[in-house]
């Protein structure tokens, strides 16, 4: 047995004792809350208060403040009283009680938490007496009945909810108690009972928008006092829908909040770009906190977000310093609900099927002679294929039996030859046998929360399951979600939180050992209809074994585990009438992400009775162990005060220090005992690999933010932060990051003289800042040496050695953005309308690219360093409309949002003196595409007569036949060329598109109407520009003669009697086309779309129905995700989704292994229930 390292040992126990203490803690509050709240009796509450000559009614303020109690009295009994004095330590509600009453000839008497205060000769049933039932009805201002109206005893738990009438009834009212009536979007209201038995209620609007309060760095603030570039989006985003994880949902949801997907993987999640190209250097994404603390939205409860806001510009950001530069995204978990405890169920069950489904040549015939032909007029129609790459023989007279065999009927797809070897004549569809008719999800929630002013708590937990996409070894999903948060109020001035989050996600990826990268591609490859999946004998095919049949097999995948165990303690305490704030938090959060990889041999036969093994050079498992330990530490203190009326002022100021600490280890053996072996100890073989991986880094800052508002319509703010970081060398480790940002309200000007009715409210905002870019990697600036294993034997052995590292520049310093931003909100017609848009340049300088061009005797690369700049300019804007009608004897409610937002970047200085436009120079657009005007198809032999092009090959020795396509000349040298390839000389190139998305837009509509709810979301991009490279699935045999033939190929090239085709000459290995990786016009993509991203109907079941089995709401909803999309590009193709067309599977290839061999998106329709006791 192998012997641990007692150091080793010690600190795994040491993090174990570690996860194990923060989850006692948190289970010990969380009992302690709940027990808090949920005890019937509150005797053993202790408290310590002081009375100085004072009356009972102040002692019994004072012991209400304390407690969770609520003291009611006849003021007749206390009025004549004496004064109290005493000092009470440590004493129970009823020790103070009692001490304080006897004098008086005064007791008690205690129901539930309400105390009510008799005289000692007197009936005690008083009471009972002084307690009745209260009903009403609430409704709007026009008189409409308002179902859903929060109806609550002050300072108890003791509420109820009206109905769908707007009807409610209390039990067990004191005369002296006030009822709150509250309800989403109107005015809260507080209606003393005083001895009524009906109360009725006319709720009025709040202004829209005014009131708003959204999430800042280390706060909130009301929207109407913003100054700086901050979206917030509320749980809206995610009410009833069926997405694997949150950052899916998320999706163009918010103007310049760009969220790009690669594929349509359920674990797929993206880095958030917030206003466009960040970095050509270091790169750099949106910091994305959640609940303050850095983590994986991928791996979030969707249905514990209660909101999310995006800080955009520097002056919203600054307070994060240099991890904010490029903006933050804030994603806020939801609170406990104080009242009485609350129970929600909410399921769903969703059948999913992919967007774009390749639709190609299933015909093996057809298919066949299509394949002659790409091969044969590639090799200037003389030469003949003699095999489909490496899995199926071919020759002409396999191919007229082929044809013979079709036209005779005969279905047969395989003959076995006298020596036994299988000769095929299939019709295969190798997606209808890669893919599920449909797929299925299912996603279940529950949520427990409650408490009153001294404690509540929230208790949440999800399980998503999806089967996967393939009908074998497919690609099973599923997460689990906890979440336990709480307060206690330990002091009227101090209160203590508890927020614990566990996540668990696993997922199984198939494998291919043949090819290897990706089923896609290698079906792309292999996958030819002439040859069937299975032999005659049960056996899989060559082909087959490729691709499809090891899934089929089903033994080979990666199976990955991640666990996040995260854990937040916090406190709040309040001084000088809460006008003094200090907060403080300690979070813990332990990351493992592991992989257990398993390859084994694959069989399959091209000879009856022959078995030949695929992949024999695996055979291996391989299991991979990351951990990530974090730690973050914050303390601010915020001061807030009005001054003369006039004057308001909010400062704050605090620490924020973090660690992280990754490590990484990986093991590969070969060798495995058998096919489903699970343990290293069961590979024997000799080739065993091992690595390892470290990283560790810390940060420290603090920072401020300095509020001023001058009569409610002049508005200043001042941010900064002096940030330090290990990443950066010891001279560059700190730095000072500051912002500033005003505001003026012109419609609280004395001038302002335009109806409130028509235009609300009018506000004018400037921002500028400057942040240094964090975002980079621990060692970047670091000499590292690179241990390698020598190939020579030297003294009996393989020695290591080290080559010299790579040079660094002296003077290394930050990245640094710096960005203006100018915005106008307005809202209008009683804030009906509501207006939000900005304008922004934000300068990225001293970016770490490459160095300057040395000579050939500097004897090693040159040295990157801060050698570029770049201005990005852009704009964004949302516009909504809110309102309502009465349609018919109810009122309907309607929201209205649209958002649109564009940016283009421009490179300003980048140290490539020749301007070649094989790297980034200066006056680049980002994203420029360079390629060829192309005239149409060459359509005879004299128009082809006296054009050159010796550099672009539509054939093997460079020939141009008709058909094929017509460079213009646009250097006018009598020439197709690209002159040196430089800006200067690029000969016939020139720009033809950009590959950068333009124009980003959205729209919502939602309404609801006697219980019907209605939604619809729809997202995309006005302009964009894609070419397909090589190995592209849109070339099909274009690419290379053996792939597959898509069905929008037939009829659609150039023939004799079809000159105006699309697409020119057959041939393969096209390197006039993406085979060669030359844009042209002709073929550039237009990828702009627009897509119903979300759609749904509901109904809220009335609250009459549900009442009776002491339910609170209950839902039932039909949901659609992804439902339909519109792309210019689809006039030609549908074989795969618009936003799926560049790149392959990142998981399983570097993500350049040919566009469009990925994940499909998926579309689903989802069928839920919510209910709420």
């Amino acid at each position: 047995m192998k012997k641990i390292d007692p150091k080793q040992r010690h600190r795994r126990c040491s993090a174990l004792r570690k996860m194990l203490n923060v989850m006692r803690l948190t289970i010990l509050l969380l009992l302690a809350l709940f027990f808090q709240v949920s005890a019937n009796t509150y005797s053993q509450t202790r408290m310590s208060l002081k009375f100085e000559n004072e009356k009972l009614e102040s002692v019994f303020n004072k012991i209400e403040a304390a407690s969770e109690y609520s003291i009611f009295y006849k003021n007749d009994l206390i009025q004549h009283s004496k004064e109290v004095s005493g000092n009470f330590e440590n004493k129970s509600i009823f020790e103070i009680l009692d001490t304080v009453l006897k004098k008086e000839n005064l007791t008690y008497t205690v129901k539930n938490k309400l105390i009510m205060i008799v005289s000692v000769n007197g009936e005690k049933e008083v009471f009972l007496e002084q307690q009745k039932s209260v009903s009403g009805k609430v409704t709007d201002a026009s008189g409409s009945s308002l179902p859903g109206v929060s109806v609550l005893v002050k300072g108890t738990s003791n509420g109820t909810i009206t109905d769908a009438d707007g009807i409610y009834t209390l039990n067990r009212i004191p005369d002296n108690a006030v009822l709150q009536f509250s309800f989403v979007g109107m005015k809260m209201q507080e209606v003393a009972v005083g001895g009524k038995s009906t109360i009725n209620v006319s709720l009025t609007e709040e202004s829209i928008g005014i009131e708003e309060v959204v999430a800042i760095g280390y706060g909130t603030q009301k929207k109407v006092n913003l100054t700086g570039a901050v979206e917030q989006v509320s749980s809206d985003v995610f009410e009833n829908r069926s997405v694997s994880n949150a950052t899916q949902a998320l999706q163009g949801v918010v103007p310049n909040l760009n969220i790009k997907l690669s594929d349509g993987k359920p674990t797929r999640s993206s880095s958030f770009n917030v206003r466009g190209i960040t970095s050509i250097g270091q790169g750099g994404s949106a910091l994305v906190l959640i609940d303050g603390v850095e983590g994986d939205p991928s791996l979030l409860n969707p249905n514990d977000i209660a909101s999310v806001s995006v800080l955009k510009d520097a002056a919203s950001s600054a307070i994060y310093g240099a991890r904010g530069t490029f903006g933050v995204v804030l994603i806020t978990t939801k609170q406990p609900q104080k009242g009485k405890t609350t129970v929600s169920y909410s399921g769903n069950f969703s059948v999913q099927t992919p967007t774009a489904r390749p639709d190609f040549v299933t015909d093996g015939y057809e298919y066949a002679t299509h394949f002659r032909e790409a091969y044969y007029a590639w090799n200037n129609y003389s030469s003949l294929p003699s095999k489909m790459n490496k899995s199926q023989l071919y020759s002409d007279a396999w191919l007229q039996t082929f044809k013979e065999r079709k036209e005779q009927g005969i279905t047969d797809e395989v003959v076995t030859g006298s020596d036994g070897t299988y000769t095929y004549f299939g019709n295969t569809d190798y997606y209808d046998f890669l893919y599920r008719n449909h797929s299925f999800a299912q996603d279940h929630n529950i949520l427990v929360s409650g408490g009153n002013e001294k404690a509540d708590f929230y208790v949440s937990g999800r399980f998503y399951d999806y089967n996967g996409l393939f009908r074998y070894n497919s690609d099973t999903y599923k997460t689990m979600n906890i979440r336990a948060k709480g307060s206690l109020q330990a002091y009227d001035w101090l209160r203590i939180t508890n927020n614990m989050e566990f996540s668990n996600m696993n997922y199984h990826n198939p494998l291919n050992v043949g090819e290897g990268g990706s089923i896609w591609r290698n079906i792309a490859d292999e996958g030819h209809p002439t040859s069937p999946i299975f032999n005659p004998d049960g056996s899989l095919t060559m082909s087959a074994a490729y691709t499809v049949g090891d899934f089929y097999y089903g033994k080979n995948g990666i199976d990955t585990d991640k666990k996040v165990l995260k854990n937040t303690t916090g406190f709040s305490a309040q001084f000088f009438n809460k006008k003094l704030r200090v907060n403080g938090d300690f979070t813990f959060r332990n990351y493992d992400n592991n992989d257990t990889q398993k390859r084994i041999q694959l069989p399959y036969s091209t000879k009856q009775g022959t078995t030949t093994f695929l992949g024999t050079s695996y055979n291996d498992l391989k299991l991979s162990t990351r951990n990530t330990l974090y730690t973050a530490t914050n303390i601010y203190a915020e001061f807030e005060n009005t001054f003369g009326q006039d004057h308001y002022f909010k400062g704050m100021a605090g620490f924020n220090y973090e660690t992280s600490k990754y490590q990484s280890s990986y093991v590969q053996r070969n060798g495995l005992l058998f096919e489903d072996v699970e343990n290293l100890n069961l590979a024997l073989g000799t080739s065993i690999t091992t690595s390892a991986g470290y990283e560790k880094w810390r940060i420290a800052g603090t920072f401020f933010r300095f509020n001023y508002t001058y009569k409610n319509r002049y508005l200043l703010e001042v941010n900064g932060r002096y940030d330090g970081s290990s990443k950066f060398p010891k001279d560059e480790q700190y730095a000072f990051f500051p912002s500033v940002s005003a505001g003026w309200r012109l419609s609280e000007e004395p001038f302002w003289s335009i109806p409130k009715d028509i235009i609300s409210d009018v506000k004018i905002r400037g921002s500028y800042g400057s942040l240094g870019n964090g975002n980079i990697d621990s060692y970047s600036f670091q000499e590292l040496l690179n241990i390698s294993t020598s190939g020579r034997v030297l003294n009996g052995a393989l020695n290591k050695y080290t080559n010299n590292p790579a040079v660094k520049p002296d003077g290394l310093t930050w990245e640094t953005a710096t960005t203006s931003d100018f915005g106008l909100d307005f809202s209008m017609l009683n804030s009906r309308l509501r207006f939000s848009g900005d304008y922004y340049i934000r300068k990225t300088t001293n970016m770490y690219t490459v160095g300057m061009t040395l000579p050939d005797v500097f004897g090693a690369t040159s040295p990157k360093g801060n050698y570029a700049d770049m201005t990005t300019r852009g704009w964004e804007f949302s516009i909504n409309w809110q309102d309502k009608f009465r349609l018919g004897n109810d009122q309907l409610n309607y929201e209205l949002r649209a958002t649109l937002s564009d940016y283009k970047s421009k490179i300003d200085r980048y140290n490539n003196a020749t301007m070649s436009l094989s790297d980034y120079y200066e006056g680049q657009t980002y994203g420029e595409i360079w390629g060829y005007k192309t005239d149409g198809l060459f359509q005879s032999q004299e128009e082809i007569n006296g054009y050159v092009n010796t550099i672009i090959k539509s054939s093997a020795n460079g020939t141009v036949y008709p058909g094929d396509i017509k460079f213009v000349d646009l250097s006018k040298n009598g020439k197709i060329d690209y002159g040196d390839k430089t800006v200067t000389n690029p000969g016939d190139m020139t720009i033809i598109g950009n590959k950068e998305p333009r124009y980003i837009y959205s729209f919502t509509a939602n309404a609801n109407w006697k219980g019907i709810f209605v939604s619809a979301f729809l997202q995309g991009v006005g302009k964009q520009n894609w070419f397909p490279l090589n190995e592209s699935e849109f070339w099909g045999q274009y690419n290379r003669p053996y792939n597959q033939l898509p069905k929008w190929h037939l009829n659609n090239y150039w023939t004799t009697e079809n000159p105006n085709a699309y697409l020119p000459r057959y041939a393969g290995y096209n390197t006039s086309l993406g085979y060669g990786k030359t844009y042209t016009d002709r073929y550039l993509q237009n990828i702009a779309y627009i897509r119903l991203k979300n759609i749904q109907i509901g109904y809220n079941l009335p609250k009459s129905l549900i009442s009776k089995i002491r339910m609170q709401n209950a839902s039932i909803y039909v949901t659609g995700e992804n439902l339909w999309t519109w792309s210019p590009l689809y006039k030609h193709t549908r074989d795969f989704d618009v936003t799926n067309t560049a790149g392959s599977d990142t998981d399983l290839t570097d993500g350049k292994s040919g566009d469009n061999y990925s994940y499909p998106l998926m579309k689903s329709i989802t069928l839920g229930l919510s209910v709420t006791f």
